[in-house]
């Protein structure tokens, strides 16, 4: 089957792509498609059915859209929608574009200056708790689409030095896995697909996919 992806990042084509090898994916510019949807809404599924309706509605092909983000338990669950946007505790989130390793640099200060703040103290892998979602909706015909969530769990460093490796993307090199003794960015590419956010809520998908294969719709 021939399934959109309603996404620019190349990054997440290539994940997607190997998550479902018995189909191909595209994204909008691979077919000239101009497509820059307003994320305007309250929760990772919301942006994400957002996105699928409106590129279901351009190709009238099928279509899958994710929103991901990282959300930190001490920061109340931020930058969580916001966190391809985020640009540090002083500045409202949106009003500047910045880099992939700034944006890690200030999450790191921000965690750090809150608990420093509050006086805070405790196990490392309890204070800078923080988990990525992956809200996953598959659109296939008009008014119709399944929905899957899925999570990922570590803890945010504790100085920008120490970031390692070099897979992945976004916010992967500062979020450290006690059960791989690693960062998420250094983990294989098997592993991810295995443990990730977006391996997990895939692996959820494919029956559903499979189920509307099989019926033709």
């Amino acid at each position: 089957m021939e399934i959109f992806l309603a996404s620019g990042n190349t990054h997440k084509k290539i994940e997607i792509q190997e998550l479902f090898p018995e189909h191909t994916f595209l994204i909008p510019k691979d077919r000239g498609i101009t497509f820059d949807p307003e994320e305007n809404g309250n929760s990772f599924f919301e942006n994400s059915l957002i996105k699928a309706k409106e590129l279901w509605e351009i190709v009238h092909q099928p279509v899958i859209a994710d929103d991901s983000g990282i959300c930190v338990s001490i920061l109340n669950n931020r930058p969580g929608i916001f966190s391809a946007r985020y640009c540090g505790k002083d500045e409202e989130i949106g009003i500047r574009p910045v880099s992939s390793g700034e944006q890690n640099r200030l999450l790191i200060d921000e965690i750090n200056c809150t608990i420093k703040l509050h006086n805070l103290s405790g196990p490392t892998h309890t204070l800078r708790r923080c988990y990525y979602v992956c809200s996953m909706v598959f659109y296939y015909d008009e008014f119709k689409y399944a929905s899957v969530q899925e999570t990922m769990e570590g803890y945010v460093i504790s100085d920008i030095a120490q970031q390692k490796g070099i897979g992945g993307f976004g916010y992967d090199p500062i979020v450290f896995l006690p059960e791989y003794g690693k960062t998420v960015a250094e983990l294989t590419a098997e592993e991810k697909n295995r443990i990730s956010h977006r391996g997990k809520a895939c692996s959820l998908l494919k029956p559903l996919i499979k189920l509307v294969e099989n019926q033709g719709l």
